[in-house]
């Protein structure tokens, strides 16, 4: 009992000393609006894991709202460096090879009601959603790669369970389902690729990066 008791002093002494630490470096810049915006962004992941994603959104975006308003020149400043490092990545990717590529503020992709090509593809935007049923797409070259990079994003992609998929999807605030894998909440990663991807006479990478988003991508 002691050992726990003391254990257990320690630890809240540390939280303590960190939590004193942390209001001084940053305390004069939080007021109330920001410990309210970041409780929605705290309560927002909370839903989108218990699986009430419109919830969850609704209070992460509200939460992005007021720090946008509050530390806007911060905001914008990370938007614009994370938006550095997607274009430096999507180049070294796409330097072995012919990309179509695509750059907007915001975008809105739906290649799911009639036969379309596809072909190396690059795109990067702030804010937009992707809709691709890859079973009605004629592929360019066996293998195709599809880079989709932004700030918020809504992704859903079909692929026929005869082409091999390779998928390395990333969000900080989101959710990703591919196929069997799932991960919800903050600070999401799956790197996964179908039983038949090493054999498969047509494979498709996808290579996805969002700051908030939902992918989506079903093997039908």
């Amino acid at each position: 009992m002691d050992h726990h008791d003391n254990h257990r002093r320690n630890r809240n002494t540390a939280l303590l000393l960190i939590g004193s630490g942390l209001f001084l470096l940053i305390g004069s810049r939080i007021g109330f609006f920001t410990i309210a915006a970041l409780a929605c962004v705290w309560f927002g992941v909370q839903k989108i894991r218990a699986g009430e994603h419109k919830m969850g959104y609704a209070l992460l975006g509200s939460g992005a709202v007021i720090l946008l308003h509050d530390y806007f020149s911060i905001v914008f400043a990370a938007a614009l460096i994370l938006l550095g490092y997607f274009y430096m990545r999507s180049k070294r990717i796409c330097r072995d090879g012919t990309y179509v590529q695509k750059q907007n503020l915001l975008e809105s992709v739906r290649y799911n009601k009639e036969p379309w090509v596809l072909r190396n593809m690059s795109i990067w935007y702030l804010f937009g959603e992707i809709n691709m049923d890859l079973s009605l797409a004629l592929m360019e070259d066996k293998e195709v790669t599809l880079i989709l990079q932004g700030i918020i994003g809504d992704v859903d992609i079909i692929v026929p369970e005869d082409m091999g998929v390779f998928v390395d999807a990333s969000v900080l605030f989101g959710q990703i389902d591919a196929a069997k894998e799932r991960e919800s909440g903050a600070l999401n990663k799956i790197v996964w690729q179908s039983a038949n991807y090493e054999t498969s006479g047509q494979k498709v990478k996808l290579i996805i990066s969002y700051i908030v988003g939902d992918i989506d991508i079903k093997v039908l």
